[in-house]
């Protein structure tokens, strides 16, 4: 009898967590490609555990957005589209500017911890060393705090799939310089850390806007040209809050429906 058997409902709960845990990795490190069938047989083989949890597993990362399940292939990984990457940018404008807010009121507050500080100190040491594994994963971290530290549930259980399927888009992404990146969250968690949440705010958005527009174009190239057709003239210009100037403006863009391909693994550029 496995482990989760035995265990009974807790351990294939506990489980299904570690393969869900597993399986995205993967996909995020491009281990599973897009397209790619994961068959609970082989994936229970890998993970030595039973397919029970790996079931459970797959529904999860179903509703998470990494895996599509169709009668006739079972389930598969998940082909990312440009419309996709569009809809999360856009949703991590709202939610990710309420997190710096709420979480410069909570500090005012006297809700300061100093889990983010040390995560900034950890994100220092990995952007000097050139750690792109380590850079990734602190950035994922950093984000996760600061939605944590807005103390909303909701918020934070809304965030969490979405911060996955962030980490997996800039993974097909062209690098931004790690240093930049380091700076635009040390001006960000200073502005929490101070309270100021109209400030937080505003730096979140930007930052989240300065990221945006090198990922859209990283993407559109890793389409083949003959799926490169302008169907619309793309988001509408966008305003830094900081400067108060136009930053650019998308250009005529791709299908946003088409599929994007797996390019080789690079970092992240939250």
């Amino acid at each position: 009898m496995s482990t989760d058997q035995a265990n009974g409902g807790e351990g294939t709960t506990s489980m299904s967590q570690v393969a869900a845990h597993a399986i995205r990795e993967g996909i995020i490190e491009g281990r599973y490609p897009p397209g790619s069938r994961l068959r609970e047989r082989d994936l229970s083989e890998t993970l030595q555990m039973s397919r029970i949890p790996v079931r459970e597993a797959l529904r999860q990362l179903e509703v998470e957005g990494f895996v599509t399940t169709s009668p006739n292939r079972g389930a598969v990984v998940t082909q990312l589209t440009m419309r996709d990457v569009v809809e999360l940018f856009d949703l991590r404008l709202s939610l990710e500017v309420l997190a710096a807010r709420q979480a410069a009121l909570a500090v005012a507050k006297g809700g300061a911890g100093d889990k983010l500080q040390q995560l900034l100190v950890a994100a220092l040491r990995a952007t000097r060393s050139g750690d792109i594994v380590a850079i990734r994963q602190i950035n994922t971290e950093i984000h996760a705090e600061i939605v944590a530290m807005a103390g909303n549930s909701l918020l934070t259980t809304t965030m969490a799939p979405l911060l996955g399927r962030m980490r997996w888009v800039f993974a097909l992404t062209a690098d931004r310089d790690p240093e930049v990146e380091y700076t635009e969250h040390r001006a960000l968690c200073d502005a929490i850390y101070a309270g100021n949440p109209d400030l937080a705010g505003a730096l979140a958005l930007a930052h989240i806007e300065h990221g945006r527009a090198p990922s859209l174009e990283g993407l559109s190239k890793v389409l083949p040209a003959s799926q490169l057709r302008p169907i619309h003239t793309g988001p509408p210009e966008n305003r830094c809050p900081l400067r108060g100037r136009t930053q650019g403006k998308m250009p005529p863009c791709a299908d946003w429906s088409e599929p994007l391909r797996q390019p080789s693994l690079r970092a992240s550029s939250w």
